[in-house]
């Protein structure tokens, strides 16, 4: 069930379409979580002003985006949370998915409790919001999501609504590519981190 390395062996833009409706599980010692995906932004490395690996070479933190597709890169903003990004395409093509959203699916008292709210819909609506939910740290950074502990299934039974292309958020230092049509979300989905301009 769980979804092939093939599967991330393509274009950021095309995965992160393809991601939403799917389920990203983690098991952990305290319990297993799982959630929706229902927004995405895709990172197109090279040739994105807006991605960590824009004018880079392959050491630092962004080493493992320089590798093939199908790992975690997760990174730490405002000091105090976490990102899960997933690495796309093949080797040297540093392009990822930042996952933004997810429908909590499993585990859900343990999400609660990781986030300390009872509000379903604040629990993974955003990715510091989701990477505490789902338990995701630095220690996931380079993780394999093609094997056991962190990885992404089907979702069983769930219909997926249309896909709906828009801008990024937080990126306006990119100059023109803060106006890329490359974050995608679910269709009136309300567990989303923001609306849909």
């Amino acid at each position: 069930m769980i979804i092939t390395r093939e599967f991330y062996q393509r274009d950021a833009v095309t995965v992160a379409r393809d991601l939403l409706g799917l389920t990203l599980v983690h098991e952990t010692k305290e319990g297993i979580t799982k959630g929706i995906i229902v927004e995405t932004e895709a990172y197109m490395g090279l040739k994105d002003p807006a991605a960590h690996s824009y004018k880079s070479s392959p050491s630092g933190r962004t080493n493992v985006q320089y590798g093939e597709g199908g790992y975690a890169y997760i990174y730490l903003i405002y000091g105090m949370y976490y990102c899960l990004n997933i690495v796309t395409n093949e080797v040297n093509i540093p392009e990822v998915v930042l996952l933004r959203a997810l429908e909590p699916a499993e585990g859900i008292e343990l999400m609660k409790k990781r986030r300390g709210t009872d509000k379903i819909l604040n629990l993974c609506s955003g990715p510091g919001k989701l990477c505490s939910a789902m338990g995701i740290t630095k220690d996931n950074y380079g993780m394999d999501l093609c094997r056991n502990q962190l990885y992404l299934e089907k979702a069983a039974n769930y219909k997926k609504n249309k896909i709906v292309a828009s801008k990024r958020i937080n990126i306006d230092y990119a100059g023109e590519a803060k106006d890329y049509l490359w974050r995608f979300t679910m269709k009136d989905n309300k567990y989303i981190s923001a609306k849909v301009k």
